[in-house]
């Protein structure tokens, strides 16, 4: 395909994470015409420095668990080291297994893939270098990045999630900023990997973005395997030398450790492309837009991370291929971060979709809940996990919320977002034959017990 300066794309994407090379790969398959610009790599902060890596890292933290657990099954294993190269090898090579695929998909659809930092010089134009590339659409997926706090600087000691990923060795001690999905997956990571792990979160639980029996469930089993949580605690400065990194926490005494994890949060990656320049509207750095993606500018739809809303990959996925859909003149369903599931994979694991209960009783007053724990799932004594599964019904007897915590959890999500995508009710659940024994049997039995009929659970 010509690249012209005077080729006219149908869609030119700045941004080839999540959400720019599905809605790429979505546009050619509807044959459209694309361009794909990309300043790093193909597939983005989640498959280089995100989701994938991060979870690789996690799976190597579970069979340290699992070696070190296995006297209590009759099993004579023990952890006698972690050699963390290995491990950086383990992770890379999924990382460039999936990176390859990605690659061979993006030429066999015949997308242009262009490298460059790009930025947007009209509603319809956009500059990669000394090249103009022009298109009906521009769609713009450039991600997030991770955040700090005012006065802390990434850089030796004090970590991003970024450097956290590369690090070669694991921390004999680790201050984890931050309570959200990032700081608690490496907490738990780098605590199954043998570290003294301490958790710093400002607010006043951890995940404070789930239910709060989550929150509760999670700092206990954080508590039982060793590792430190303090909430409503504000960091008030850090300093570093050669040996430790020292964080002054307001009120109380300072905190050493080896290394320091900033995990605030992420913020969108738009500074610099020329949005207000054109027009486009942002509000901190985000991108609003209307429920079909569309900007303030009828040319330029926006996606993933820098879209007001839950920062996820799988929401970037769905994002891209909705504009995708949406430019080549079909009619998707529009999105809800509602309807979205998010799974959270520390030990224990966390899986939910919907509505908090607290969200629900906002405006509806008849909400009712039900908790069914895992501990008369035989699965789960067979795993030795800990945990429940909570559901939120409405007034009317849809199911508007699932909440779950324990071994596995986030395997069972794919259920659960049909039941709250497809306002089912518990009645319409309780028929479904759930095998045995599982851990997706326990959310079968808990909507057994919602709909007034409970088998291994007390009514």
């Amino acid at each position: 395909m010509s690249a012209e300066a005077d080729h006219v794309y149908d869609v030119v994407i700045v941004g080839a994470g999540s959400g720019g090379y599905a809605c790429a790969l979505r546009a050619a398959q509807l044959g459209l015409t694309v361009a794909l610009i990309e300043r790093d790599k193909l597939g983005g902060t989640c498959l280089h420095r995100g989701c994938i890596p991060t979870k690789a890292l996690l799976h190597a933290a579970e069979v340290a668990d699992v070696a070190r657990d296995g006297a209590r099954f009759g099993v004579q294993s023990s952890v006698s080291g972690i050699d963390m190269p290995t491990v950086l090898s383990y992770q890379q090579s999924v990382v460039s297994r999936l990176y390859k695929g990605l690659q061979g998909l993006v030429k066999s659809a015949a997308i242009d893939l262009i490298d460059g930092d790009a930025r947007i010089t009209s509603p319809t134009t956009v500059s990669v270098g000394d090249r103009v590339l022009t298109g009906r659409n521009l769609v713009v997926a450039t991600g997030s990045t991770s955040r700090t706090i005012p006065g802390v600087t990434i850089g030796g000691r004090i970590l991003s999630s970024d450097e956290a990923l590369r690090a070669e060795g694991v921390p004999a001690s680790a201050i984890v900023l931050g309570g959200g999905v990032i700081g608690v997956e490496f907490a738990s990571a780098w605590r199954s990997l043998g570290a003294q792990v301490t958790v710093l979160e400002a607010l006043p639980r951890l995940v404070a973005a789930e239910d709060p029996a989550i929150s509760k469930q999670l700092t206990r089993a954080f508590t039982r395997r060793g590792i430190t949580v303090r909430t409503d605690t504000r960091v008030t400065g850090v300093t570093q030398d050669d040996a430790a990194v020292t964080v002054e926490i307001e009120g109380g005494d300072p905190l050493t450790a080896d290394v320091l994890l900033v995990a605030v949060g992420r913020g969108p990656v738009t500074d610099g492309l020329g949005l207000a320049e054109i027009g486009v509207a942002t509000d901190r750095g985000y991108v609003p837009t209307d429920e079909r993606l569309r900007t303030n500018v009828p040319t330029v739809y926006a996606v993933g991370d820098i879209v007001p809303g839950l920062q996820l990959a799988h929401r970037g996925f769905a994002h891209g291929i909705f504009v995708a859909e949406q430019i080549a003149g079909l009619t998707p369903t529009p999105i809800s971060d509602t309807s979205i599931p998010r799974v959270t994979y520390c030990d224990p694991e966390i899986a939910s979709v919907g509505l908090t209960e607290a969200q629900a009783r906002e405006s509806d007053e008849g909400v009712t809940t039900y908790e069914y724990s895992l501990g008369g799932n035989g699965k789960s004594q067979i795993l030795g996990t800990q945990g429940f599964v909570k559901l939120v019904k409405s007034s009317t007897g849809q199911v508007v919320g699932v909440h779950m915590i324990g071994a596995r959890m986030g395997e069972q999500i794919g259920e659960a977002q049909l039941i709250v995508g497809w306002e089912g009710t518990p009645e319409d659940v309780a028929p479904l034959i759930h095998a045995h024994p599982t851990q997706n049997e326990a959310l079968g039995e808990a909507h057994l017990a919602l709909a007034g009929k409970p088998l291994h659970a007390h009514a």
